[in-house]
């Protein structure tokens, strides 16, 4: 017969939520923290085509789309001292996309770190709103004569402000539209990027496929981040992402594990990516005026900056 001690602690323990018995208290610590249960590593999901289809449609018109339809609407609709169409714009794709990172990370087969995700989100949506103001005020200068392939000093409209100072509140404000927004933005938007694509993984070589659907949007995808890259020079972000996830899917291997259908997805799409923006600098390695605009080992012409050069230019001739 147990003694009254025995007893009295054998009830204590299946009081505790956290006990061996593994009960919900027990899961919500480990989810709390971040660890990794076994079957997480079992568990494939399917491919997200609902999400990675608003994450296209979105881009594509809310960001892509910005300057364009600031071009095309009238410009009696949106004066030039209140926010344009684009504008708006920026502020949905401010609001949906930090929307559309967490439900994705919520899909992640794998448990993520939440406080870095928080941070992440936090950051991106402060540094995306910097770059909406700074963005929307050197797009409305192109109404102005501003030519986004001179620097800031060189600009005609900028270069004869009286007085001088006032050039250098320009450069701050181009600072805070390419420097600190496009840090703030996309540092954290990959970095959540690389962090699902690490729960990717699959020990089933059968489940490491592509659907019809997936392919369908690889090349839009791949596309669009092309110009997210050279729009937003951050070549050095992108390409280190994109070793990064290299380096990864080599290790999971020798673990005999493979990517899902969703981390094929984002790979091949940054593979395409790199293809694309390799194409864009061999096509514009010999221009003059692109290569003064961007000097150094690194040269990646933005496609604003051509379309001022080359294309607007012909446009007005």
């Amino acid at each position: 017969m147990p003694s009254g001690a025995t007893m009295e602690a054998a009830a204590r323990r299946r009081q505790l939520p956290g006990a061996a018995g593994g009960g919900p208290g027990a899961a919500f610590m480990q989810a709390r923290h971040g660890s990794v249960k076994a079957e997480e590593t079992d568990h494939t999901a399917p491919f997200h085509f609902d999400l990675w289809l608003y994450f296209t449609l979105q881009n594509w018109v809310l960001d892509f789309g910005r300057p364009i339809a600031m071009l095309a609407f009238p410009l009696q609709w949106f004066p030039l001292n209140k926010p344009s169409v684009g504008d708006y714009f920026h502020m949905a794709y401010n609001v949906i996309t930090p929307f559309l990172l967490l439900k994705l990370i919520e899909r992640s087969p794998r448990t993520l770190p939440r406080s870095i995700i928080y941070v992440s989100i936090i950051t991106f949506i402060m540094g995306a709103s910097i770059h909406l103001v700074g963005d929307s005020v050197n797009h409305r200068l192109l109404f102005s004569g501003y030519q986004h392939h001179l620097s800031v000093r060189e600009n005609p409209i900028i270069k004869n402000l009286k007085p001088e100072t006032l050039i250098d509140s320009f450069e701050l404000l181009y600072y805070y539209d390419e420097y600190l927004g496009h840090s703030m933005w996309y540092i954290p938007f990959f970095l959540i990027l690389f962090m699902y694509f690490s729960g990717c993984f699959t020990s089933s070589k059968a489940e490491s496929h592509m659907p019809v659907a997936a392919l369908l949007l690889v090349v839009p995808s791949g596309l669009y981040y092309w110009y997210l890259v050279t729009e937003g020079q951050i070549f050095i972000l992108f390409i280190f992402t994109f070793f990064a996830m290299l380096a990864l899917v080599v290790h999971q291997k020798r673990r005999r594990l493979f990517l899902d259908s969703n981390g094929l997805f984002l790979f091949y799409s940054f593979a395409l990516t790199l293809s694309l923006v390799a194409l864009w600098v061999a096509w514009l390695w010999n221009d003059p005026v692109l290569r003064k605009k961007y000097p150094g080992v690194i040269y990646i012409p933005e496609p604003w900056a051509f379309y001022t050069l080359h294309v607007s230019s012909t446009i007005l001739r």
